[in-house]
């Protein structure tokens, strides 16, 4: 089976489109391809109880990220500092790139 592609990666700066947590920006954390999810730095915390562990000796509550869908945000420009969609382009070397809509800039640097 062939791997998944999002619009978003590792480590780019997204904005919360939907959800409780509409409007913030953060950075992500980790994709999960399997369940069309993703997590956000700082963003959506949740609490969870925590079982002590030779990890975490105290255990007791937790806060972490929860994981977003991906629908829900979008990649901002770091050209034009904007929420945007992207599409792909193929580069005068052969590699693919994404690039923003809005100012049809590289985003992939």
């Amino acid at each position: 089976m062939a791997a998944k592609k999002f619009h978003v990666k590792k480590g780019d700066l997204v904005q919360v489109m939907a959800g409780k947590e509409k409007g913030k920006q953060g950075k992500v954390l980790r994709v999960f391809f399997d369940k069309n999810r993703l997590t956000v730095e700082n963003l959506n915390m949740v609490k969870r109880h925590v079982r002590p562990s030779r990890q975490n000796q105290d255990g007791g509550i937790v806060e972490k990220e929860a994981p977003l869908s991906v629908s829900n945000v979008m990649l901002v420009c770091s050209a034009c500092n904007q929420p945007t969609r992207t599409g792909m382009r193929l580069l005068e070397n052969g590699d693919k790139a994404r690039f923003c809509k809005k100012c049809n800039e590289i985003v992939d640097k």
